[in-house]
This record gives structure tokens, C-alpha cells and sequence, in this order.
């Protein structure tokens, strides 16, 4: 994998877009296997995770085509198909969004059990029970999950676990619900925007669907879904994460194209520990207006609270605020191999059970580091833009995952950010020509065909 080199200490200053959230673009993008026509999807970001998807998605025989900038149209072609690639289901959990689809549309599902970022235990029972609830067979044979249904019937049933209610589980069976015969009740449902944006594009294609960002969704199945238009929310972990480059550098940032409701626990936490927050129409500035700082004390848990996804991220800032702050993540304890990196680079933290405290340096300075996971790699760039001296950080492909032209947008803030190849070398004169050729994105030195895959449904992108 390639790696960034980071020249730390700079401020950075200036404002830059939100992209569309992963998160919520994955989930609809399986979903879209139920429609009965085209759908067009607006505002889907250039990421790995959606290229891995869609190779998936054409292999179950789903076309997948671009149409302008990030907007993709997806139409079902071969509704026989219905094994998913193995290979590309271990590259991350979000492909399991496809199991409900095909079961409630294909009447079959033949799906690997997932894989991902190494962050602990992700059960999938919530899953199946939801979904053998609605009257599917399900067996687990050879690591995959083998569903069958004439047709799904509305039930009642709970989704919420020992860590909160499962958000990739209630994406699958919302999906499957809205084909099934009566209504269904889910308990216990996820309430993150990106479920809300997954409802409302399911409801935009003839769905009956209410309570939703609440923990109790209604869903009145009907015979069958059509198609139609919808714009993806933009990503708030992305928002977040620029905003916390702001904050660990001593900067002035402002992330455009936002919905700052998304996003309330997050500012409380950067307002709490001192930072100014000023929320716009549609954008969020933070200001690093005075030296004083005062300690993080947060709890990562489910939506509305502060995500689990910015926990890393927070970690890493900090670590150069005085005083001890202590950070806890209830989603996913196991989630901090990020520790040791920072460590790296000077920062003082301490893991506890499900934890961690942080005793705050004045300084970080420069070092190799390895990227463990998507959120990771993150905390470790921000970590590396505010360490004295040069950091490399090396695994990257972790990051493209989930963060669309990462290291352009904190070069257009007025970071010093290099991308090197997976020998350690800058990119060459003819490569940077090529990459100015692709837009000036240095990481896209593939055409659409080769990244995306011809539009077959028989074609196999790594993340």
C-alpha cells in the first residue's frame, strides 16, 4: 500500500467541501437491488469501498454506471443471480447490505459472512434473527449465510444488542420489510442519519415506511418497488474529521455542504475543549481562537451520541491538550490499535478496559507510523499534521476506504502532504503528469473502466 508524508506544525486555514457519506451511499446502493427500475444516485463519493460494492453489485448482476460526477445509475439486469463474491465480501462489512435485498426481491441469497477493519467482534446474529424473523430459512454453511424465502411476512422484531442497536442490521432488514407481505415493527433500530437516508431513498422509490430516526420503524410491505432519483446526505465522520484537523493544528477551518444536526455530539465535544464552533446555512468553522484548552471526556456510542467512528480522531487531539481526558468507546472497546501508533509520535495515552486516558504533551514529533483501519489512519494523519518534523504514515489504502481525495483537501488548507508509493518513493515527473491528467488526484491512476470494471455482470477493487 502507499503511504502519506506529512511536513507537520502548519495551521491549517481555509474551507473545503463535504463529500457524500459513505456510509449512507453503500447501504442504498445494495438496497437498490429491490427497485424494479433504474435508480440514479447523486453525491456518491470516489471511494474504494464504493468501487468494491460495485463490482459486487454487477456481479449479481446489477449494472452499475456512471452518470456525470459522482452520480451512478443502477439497474437490475440478471435478477438470477444471487451468490455474492467472496473475495470482494471480506474487503468490508457494509457488502453484507446485500443479503436483505436478495432475499426479499430474488427469493434467494447466497452471501460470505463479511469482513472489514480489525475493531473488534461484529456478530452478525442481529441480522439473521431479523430476517428468520420475517419467515427467511437461514442456515451458515462454509462462512456463508444461505437465505430462502417464497416471501418475506411483516413480524415484529428488536435489533439492539449488548452495544446498542446494529445499524448495518437494521439497513438489511428495512430493506427486506418493505418487499414482505403485512407490516413489520422494528424495535430497537438504529437511528443514524445515514438509516434515515436509506429510508427516505426506499420511500422515494414507492416504500411505506414510518418512524424513521426513531427506534421504532414501521414498514408496510407492498408487492414492488420502482425506481427514481436520490441525493446521498453528506459525510459527517469526513466533516468531523477535517474539523479536527482544524483543531490539532491551531487553525481555522471551515467544512462546506454539512448538516450540522448530524453532527451536534461532535461539536459539543471541539466547544467543551475550547474551540470555537459557528454553524453557517450549510457549513461549520472551527476557530483555534486562544491557548486554552481543557481536557476531552467523552463516551463513543450509538447516534445521537458521539459516533464511534470519531473516537480515534479525538484521541489523537488530545493528546496535545493539557490535563487528562479520557475517552471510552461502548460500541467497539477493542477499538484503539491506534494507541500504540500515536505513541510513536510522543503522545501519552494509556488504554483502560473499553478505553483510554490521555495525558496531554505539549509536542509530537515526526515518525513512521502503520495504519491499522480506516479510522486509524485517520487519527494518525491528524496526529502527523501537528507533529514537529516529518511523518509517514504507511497502509493508507486503509484510508481511501472511507475519505474521498483526503490529502488534497488538507493541501488546499495549507497542509504538506506527499504521497508516496508502496516503495517509499515520491511519485515520478511522468506519474504526477498522468495524475494531472486524472484531475490532479494523485491516488487515480487507473481510467473509470480499470478501477470500476467494464459493465458486465460477470466481472469481479480492493479496499
Amino acid at each position: 500500500m502507499d503511504a502519506f508524508q506529512i511536513t507537520g506544525g502548519v495551521p491549517l486555514v481555509g474551507a473545503v467541501d463535504a463529500s457524500g457519506a459513505k456510509n449512507a451511499a453503500l447501504p442504498i446502493m445494495a438496497a437498490a437491488i429491490l427497485a424494479d427500475e433504474p435508480v440514479l444516485l447523486d453525491g456518491v463519493p470516489d471511494l474504494l469501498d464504493v468501487a468494491t460494492l460495485s463490482r459486487m453489485l454487477r456481479r449479481l448482476g446489477v449494472s452499475v454506471r456512471h452518470q456525470g460526477v459522482q452520480s451512478l445509475r443502477l439497474e437490475n439486469k440478471d435478477a438470477t443471480l444471487v451468490q455474492a463474491d467472496g473475495r470482494l465480501m471480506r474487503r468490508m462489512r457494509a457488502s453484507f447490505c446485500v443479503l436483505g435485498p436478495l432475499v426479499a426481491r430474488r427469493r434467494q441469497a447466497i452471501v460470505p459472512l463479511p469482513g472489514g477493519c480489525a475493531i473488534g467482534d461484529r456478530p452478525v446474529d442481529l441480522h439473521l434473527r431479523g430476517l428468520a424473523a420475517l419467515g427467511a430459512d437461514i442456515q451458515v454453511r462454509d462462512g456463508c449465510v444461505v437465505a430462502q424465502a417464497r416471501r418475506l411476512t411483516g413480524a415484529r422484531i428488536h435489533l439492539s444488542g449488548p452495544w446498542g442497536p446494529t445499524v448495518t442490521g437494521t439497513a438489511n432488514v428495512l430493506s427486506a420489510a418493505t418487499l414482505a407481505r403485512g407490516t413489520t415493527v422494528i424495535t430497537g433500530a438504529a437511528t443514524e442519519p445515514e438509516i434515515v437516508d436509506l429510508g427516505k431513498f426506499l420511500t422515494r422509490i414507492g416504500a411505506r415506511i414510518e418512524g424513521l430516526g426513531t427506534q421504532t420503524i414501521v414498514v408496510e410491505g407492498i408487492e414492488q418497488l420502482g425506481g427514481g432519483g436520490h441525493r446521498v446526505i453528506p459525510d459527517r465522520i469526513e466533516a468531523a474529521t477535517l474539523l479536527c484537523a482544524g483543531a490539532i493544528t491551531g487553525g481555522q477551518v471551515t467544512v462546506r455542504g454539512v448538516i450540522a444536526e448530524h453532527m451536534t455530539a461532535v461539536l459539543e465535544v471541539l466547544a467543551d475543549a475550547g474551540f470555537g464552533v459557528r454553524l453557517h446555512e450549510d457549513s461549520i468553522t472551527l476557530t483555534s481562537t486562544t491557548d486554552f484548552r481543557r481536557p476531552i471526556q467523552l463516551t463513543a456510542r450509538p447516534y445521537p451520541h458521539v459516533p464511534t467512528d470519531m473516537q480515534s480522531q479525538f484521541t489523537a487531539l488530545a493528546s496535545l491538550i493539557p490535563g487528562r481526558s479520557q475517552i471510552t468507546d461502548q460500541v467497539f472497546p477493542q477499538r484503539f490499535h491506534h494507541v500504540r501508533e500515536l505513541a510513536r509520535l510522543g503522545a501519552k495515552v494509556r488504554r483502560t478496559a473499553g478505553g483510554a486516558i490521555v495525558t496531554g504533551v505539549s509536542q509530537l514529533e515526526g515518525a513512521r507510523v502503520v495504519a491499522t483501519d480506516l479510522r486509524a489512519s485517520a487519527s494518525l494523519v491528524l496526529a502527523g499534521l501537528a507533529a514537529e518534523g516529518m511523518t509517514v504514515v504507511h497502509r493508507i489504502g486503509h484510508l481511501e476506504r472511507g475519505y474521498e481525495r483526503l490529502d488534497e483537501k488538507l493541501n488546499n488548507l495549507g497542509a504538506q502532504v506527499e504521497r508516496l508509493d508502496s516503495r517509499g518513493n515520491e511519485f515520478g515527473s511522468a506519474e504526477k503528469s498522468h495524475q494531472q491528467s486524472l484531475g490532479n488526484r494523485p491516488w487515480r491512476t487507473l481510467d473509470r473502466k480499470a478501477r470500476f470494471g467494464p459493465e458486465s455482470s460477470h466481472d469481479l477493487v480492493a479496499s
